[in-house]
């Protein structure tokens, strides 16, 4: 079974105008941009002044390891089990790994399911 690592920082999921006050060499800081839109998922203390709508408590956790792509259903299986409890989630996939976000007030409900079905959670 797969490895949770626990983040300790609150997040924050924004829309944003632009980039322009953004750091991101900054440590989770996420970007995803389209033609209808520009999202930042970042540490609350770093919510740029430009986000035009903001949903604040959100918390994480990551798949620890590098995830071959050739894996399938790692997303599926965790957000499967979540649901099933009526847990949301916010996903994020990067090179390496993925990051998971449930609000601040289902985060630790969440790794109790996770446990119980038998994957390791690390101390955060």
């Amino acid at each position: 079974m797969l490895t949770i690592k626990p983040i300790t920082e609150e997040f924050a999921i924004c829309q944003v105008e632009d980039y322009s006050q953004v750091n991101l060499e900054n440590p989770f800081v996420f970007t995803g941009a389209t033609d209808e839109e520009k999202s930042l998922v970042c540490p609350i203390v770093l919510i740029p002044e430009n986000a035009l709508t903001v949903d604040k408590h959100w918390s994480a956790f990551r798949i620890e390891g590098v995830l071959d792509f050739s894996l399938i259903g790692i997303l599926s299986k965790i957000s499967s089990l979540l649901a099933e409890h009526n847990i949301g989630i916010f996903a994020i996939s990067t090179y390496n790994t993925d990051y998971i976000l449930t609000k601040t007030a289902d985060f630790q409900r969440a790794l109790q399911v996770l446990k119980e079905a038998k994957y390791t959670i690390l101390e955060s």
